[in-house]
């Protein structure tokens, strides 16, 4: 199964998940991860969505997911509950992404984050040459109608993983189509030339 062409953090996603694995997807939208990771991996998959759209699409996949919102239903879960948690593309629309991001590092024994990264080149050249909020493919929306509201860099996310106490595990940052930067470039090149991160963490 392929995923969507506009989500190429989800083959790096998918590829990080060990077969078999108990998963939580949270804010897993209609459920094309999850249904990727149960076709091809066999997982035990759950998922977390805000949207009632997107809960219905995805329990019309036949897959279990329920409504509610990653920044107050993840204390729910128990300790260790999961093998994976994972938060693709959902880190920057949460208002408190410190909370959510412990929260997955409790209830899973490693928690997979994948995020747009603000520090990237043309978004810095658009904010400087037009002194707007910039609008690209991977932040298609405007200002006043973004459900994003915590924008954060490669290296903010890292600044998070040292105040959280996550070790991480693998990273992956991806440009163009879904190229990935090689793992020996340094963080500051990252932090320029990666559209997308994805990182695995776990608790220390």
């Amino acid at each position: 199964m392929r995923a969507d062409p506009d989500r190429v953090d989800l083959d790096v996603v998918a590829g990080f998940v060990a077969p078999g694995a108990r998963v939580l997807d949270v804010g897993c939208g209609d459920g094309e991860l999850l249904l990727r990771l149960e076709t091809e991996k066999g997982v035990d998959g759950r998922g977390i969505e805000l949207s009632q759209k997107g809960v219905n699409e995805a329990v019309g996949r036949g897959l279990s997911v329920v409504q509610g919102d990653a920044d107050h239903d993840l204390a729910t879960y128990p300790d260790q509950s999961f093998d994976f948690a994972i938060l693709s593309q959902t880190l920057q629309a949460t208002h408190n992404p410190r909370t959510v991001l412990e929260n997955l590092l409790r209830i899973g024994r490693k928690a997979i984050v994948s995020f747009p990264n603000f520090g990237h080149w043309r978004i810095r050249a658009k904010l400087l040459l037009n002194g707007r909020m910039p609008i690209t493919e991977n932040l298609p929306y405007r200002w006043y109608n973004t459900p994003n509201i915590h924008f954060c860099t490669i290296y903010d996310f890292l600044a998070l993983t040292e105040e959280t106490g996550a070790g991480i595990e693998a990273a992956v940052a991806l440009y163009g189509r879904g190229r990935a930067l090689s793992e020996r470039a340094p963080w500051p090149v990252w932090n320029i030339i990666g559209e997308q991160a994805v990182f695995v963490l776990s608790k220390r």
